[in-house]
Parts: structure tokens; C-alpha cells; sequence
């Protein structure tokens, strides 16, 4: 079965973050978002994929090639949506590769998902995940009928009738009707839903033609594309056992697991975690820091940080916040050292 991923996003959302790399590739735990997607699928047992990109796609195209293709992990084709007009328009890129294939999945590049994906996969109908939430008219809604089946789909309704909301995966058993779909949607009747081409309209035409479509509730569900719930995300992840079990030699450090160093890091005389990514070759040094991700290369010291994000390749130097820096970020609270101090 192929696996579609859209991940031609802007991330307006993540900025500065999404300023120097695309929001698919914003760390956490330890690894990028779309790792985390790539590496569960693989679990399921996926390996041929179709990544749509656009916005920084050589940066996406450069990760998967050589964490997974080059590894043999999986096949990979690249295709790119321009301009960006939704979701369905961005399958719409993919319908070439997809023409042959009876079935295949769709899982959106900025959610985290954990979900029994073997039982998703294995269902012999098309398949939504789902998940209850108290705000959906924020999101696509499902409403069922009493079979429990597909009767509805609106995407941010004013007025929701359900609180089942899409949290971006999709089984797709009927992949001739769904590109008929797509087509109708986009090249027929130009039927725009808050100005984009909408997957909830495509997956609505199918229900129309009387296309059987079921949902499935998944575990958990992070929209990896705002601070908040990426840091929820990050903290979830971090719960896997092997990040509680942390060796280390760092001077004067103590380790509050679950924490996920990367490589080549230096801490000294410092408190770390719980909750907090910290990328390769990172340097801290006096600062208390929980519930934070920390990108590659950055610099830390006298610092005390929560619920903060800091990109790649950042320095910063004494203060007590919780902050959203992105990449080759300079700051520093303490001022310039007097001579006397020097």
C-alpha cells in the first residue's frame, strides 16, 4: 500500500520556526515530525510513499533521501504542489501515481498519531480517523448515521452537529472514485470551502455516490502546527521507556527524565527536564530547563526555561521565560560584561 503525505505547508502558524525550514521538519523528541509519521508507518508496515511537497521541499527531499532511501527503508516519489490551494488540491498532484493502486492512505505531514495502524489499514472499507474534541467547529467533522457509518462531512462548521473531528489520517479503498472526486471537486466545479479545495468535499462526493466510509478513534492526536501542542507532543513522545533511562556523564548535571539528548552535547552545572529535546551538538550550561525543545547547535547560559521552543543554531545568554526563538538566534539578557567583570 502507498502512503501520501502532504507537506507543502508554509506553517505560518510555527513561525519563526517555519522561516528556515518547513514545519514537516520542526524537531520533536528528538526527531522531525515527519520522522515520527515516517517511522510509525514503517511500523504498520508501509514502504512506498508519495510525498507532496512545495514550500522548502529540497530540505524534505534531502531528509527522507538520506535518513530512509538511502537506508533502503523505503521507496519515495516527490511531487510538487504549486501553487497551494488545500488538501484536496494537493492530491490532486498525486493522482498519476496513484491511478494504478486499488487502495493507499493519506496522512497529513504535521499531526502526530498514535493509532493501531495494522487494524486501520486492515479494514475493508475507507477509513477515517477520528477523535472527540470540545471546539470542532475548528476542524473537519464527521457525522454518522445509526450504522455507524460516514453520512457527512463538513469542514469547520459554523454550527457542528457532531464532535468527531478528522485528525488527519485516511484509508482510501477506491482509488478510481476518489480521483473522480478530486477531478469533480477541483476541474468541474471549482467548489471552494473557506477559499481551498478541501479533502471533507472530495470524501463527501464519495459518500454521495454511495461509497461506504467508517471511522476509527485514535489513542492520541497532536496538530503539530502551533507551539502548544507541539510541546504536548514532544512530552508524549518522550514517555517511549527508552527516554527514561538516561546515561550521562554531564559536570554538576542532573537528568530529570524523560529527556532526549542528541549527540556531541555539552551540559554542565545545570538541571534538565522533565519533558525536554535537546538537538546534536547543543551547549548548556548553568540553566534549569523543563518542558523545552532545543534545536541543534544552540547555546544556552544562566538561563531558566519552560514551555520554550529554541531553533537551530541559537545563542542566548541569561533569562527566566518561556519563548518561541527560531534558528541563528542571538539574545542576551546579561548585557555587555563591564572590563572590571572581564
Amino acid at each position: 500500500m502507498k502512503a501520501v503525505i502532504p507537506v507543502a505547508g508554509i506553517g505560518t502558524r510555527l513561525r519563526p520556526h517555519t522561516h528556515t525550514q518547513p514545519k514537516a521538519l520542526v524537531p520533536v523528541a528528538g526527531k522531525p515530525i515527519l520522522g515520527h509519521i515516517i517511522d510509525s508507518l514503517i511500523k504498520g508496515g508501509v514502504h512506498d510513499f508519495i510525498f507532496i511537497i512545495g514550500y522548502l521541499g529540497n530540505k524534505i527531499e534531502e531528509y527522507i533521501t538520506s535518513q530512509y532511501i538511502d537506508n533502503a527503508l523505503i521507496k519515495a516519489d516527490f511531487v510538487i504542489q504549486e501553487p497551494r490551494k488545500g488538501t484536496a488540491h494537493a492530491l490532486l498532484f498525486a493522482k498519476d501515481l496513484l491511478k494504478e493502486e486499488e487502495e493507499f492512505l493519506v496522512m497529513l505531514g504535521d499531526t502526530v498519531i498514535t493509532v493501531d495502524l495494522e487494524a486501520f489499514i486492515a479494514s475493508e472499507n475507507s477509513v477515517l480517523g477520528v477523535k472527540k474534541v470540545d471546539r470542532p467547529g475548528m476542524f473537519g467533522v464527521v457525522e454518522l448515521n445509526t450504522e455507524g457509518q460516514v453520512k457527512r462531512l463538513i469542514e469547520k462548521p459554523k454550527i457542528p452537529k457532531s464532535n468527531l473531528a478528522l485528525v488527519g489520517i485516511y484509508k482510501i479503498n477506491d482509488a478510481a472514485l476518489f480521483i473522480e472526486a478530486i477531478d469533480w471537486l477541483i476541474k468541474e466545479e471549482n467548489i471552494k470551502t473557506h477559499g481551498e479545495y478541501q479533502l471533507t468535499d472530495a470524501l463527501m462526493y464519495m459518500v454521495e455516490k454511495g461509497h461506504k466510509i467508517t471511522v476509527q478513534n485514535v489513542e492520541n492526536w497532536y496538530d503539530c502546527g502551533k507551539k502548544e501542542s507541539l510541546l504536548e507532543a514532544n512530552a508524549i513522545l518522550l514517555n517511549d521507556p527508552k527516554y527514561h533511562d538516561i546515561a550521562h556523564s554531564f559536570e554538576k548535571t542532573i537528568i530529570i527524565p524523560p529527556v532526549s539528548i542528541g549527540e556531541n552535547c555539552t551540559i554542565k552545572n545545570s538541571i534538565i527536564g522533565p519533558n525536554v529535546a535537546i538537538g546534536d551538538n547543543a551547549l548548556v550550561s548553568s540553566s534549569i530547563i523543563k518542558n523545552t525543545i532545543i534545536g541543534a547547535y544552540s547555546e544556552l547560559k544562566n538561563a531558566v526555561l519552560h514551555e520554550s521552543i529554541i531553533g537551530n543554531d541559537s545563542s542566548m545568554i541569561g533569562l527566566t521565560e518561556s519563548l518561541n526563538i527560531g534558528d541563528n538566534t542571538e539574545i542576551n539578557f546579561m548585557g555587555e560584561q563591564n572590563e572590571s567583570d572581564s
